[in-house]
């Protein structure tokens, strides 16, 4: 059985355990909590030597890192990824933009608001340079949606499933998606998919503690 190291409030996380719900496939989930620093630790490093979660153990032992990574393994050979060069590019762009230019503002902020406040570290500069950036990345999103129920061909990719979670987390976060039709009007295609849950439902047939 598939073994996926991570936690339930992660949207990385989310990204491959909602794939696998759309493929049926079964995993165990070891949980492993950023806001304990468990990523740092040597024994998870001995698991995955980047340090982040998600981690994927295959059937087979090997390891797999990175959540994008994980989603264009898995989605190869299915309709969630492009048989043709050029959809697998434009998968890929949107992938590299969530990234680069989604995540590490939205999910920033949502980190910094749902699990800083009230600590010392908690960085309002770092909010209110965050909040810029979020909103030209969803305007990027909002440009493509208001044209196209997908972001990329005519159904949904793992270009989707990438940028979904902290899209659909980007409130938690201080981004308030009224402004955002062509993006909310995605958020229902995706939560109406085949095999959907939300974020914070428990789906691995066994949940284990992590052991550091």
């Amino acid at each position: 059985m598939l073994t996926l190291w991570g936690n339930i409030e992660s949207g990385n996380v989310y990204k491959v355990r909602l794939l696998w719900s759309w493929l049926g496939l079964a995993h165990r989930r070891i949980d492993v909590d950023q806001t304990r620093d468990e990523p740092a630790t040597a024994a998870f490093r001995a698991v995955n030597p980047i340090g982040k979660v998600p981690a994927v153990r295959l059937e087979d032992g090997r390891v797999l890192g990175e959540s994008g990574a994980i989603l264009q393994f898995f989605a190869n050979g299915t309709r969630f990824w492009p048989d043709d060069a050029w959809g697998q590019a434009e998968v890929l762009r949107w992938m590299f933009f969530e990234q680069y230019s989604h995540e590490p503002a939205l999910a920033v902020n949502r980190y910094i608001r749902r699990f800083m406040a009230g600590r010392d570290a908690f960085d309002e500069e770092r909010l209110r340079r965050n909040h810029l950036r979020g909103e030209r990345a969803l305007q990027v999103m909002e440009d493509r949606l208001a044209m196209a129920d997908w972001l990329v061909g005519d159904g949904p990719t793992i270009a989707d499933l990438a940028l979904y979670p902290y899209t659909d987390l980007a409130e938690e976060g201080g981004f308030p998606l009224a402004p955002y039709p062509g993006i909310r009007r995605w958020l229902a295609r995706m939560a109406e998919q085949p095999g959907h849950f939300p974020m914070r439902q428990e789906t691995a047939v066994e949940v284990l503690g992590f052991t550091a």
